[in-house]
């Protein structure tokens, strides 16, 4: 794996296990968010291994997704994912208090979301 794929695709993991230590403490705004980051820096990750270029500052998880060729299965987690990262973070985006916005289902959602995707990429990462 190229070295700079290898370092998005570890910190990928480090915000899924952080995403996973804030479900626990009840930081349901910061699992989202965490989620989020997973997928976008695993997405980034193959992108780079796959294409050979850097895919620049994009959040898109929708935009990435297409480039790297998530299966479609997995497009509905992208487009589930893809709001957090404005919402958990902004009051005036979640129309109050992000911290407010989400509760443990939500959380455990997103989380689970994250990892089908991570678990993907993986997967793809090594073949």
């Amino acid at each position: 794996m190229r070295k700079e794929a290898e370092l998005w695709w570890r910190q990928a993991q480090e915000d899924l296990e952080s995403a996973e230590i804030n479900l626990r403490t009840g930081r349901y705004y910061l699992v989202a968010f965490l989620s989020h980051q997973a997928v976008e820096k695993a997405l980034k990750a193959l992108y780079i291994e796959k294409l050979r270029e850097s895919p620049g500052a994009t959040h898109s998880l929708i935009l990435l997704g297409r480039k790297v060729g998530v299966p479609e299965v997995l497009f509905h987690h992208l487009r589930k994912l893809a709001p957090d990262f404005v919402i958990s973070r902004y009051p005036d985006a979640a129309h109050g208090l992000p911290s407010e916005l989400y509760d443990r289902e939500t959380a455990e959602e997103r989380l689970r979301l994250a990892r089908e995707v991570l678990e993907w990429v993986g997967k793809s990462l090594r073949s």
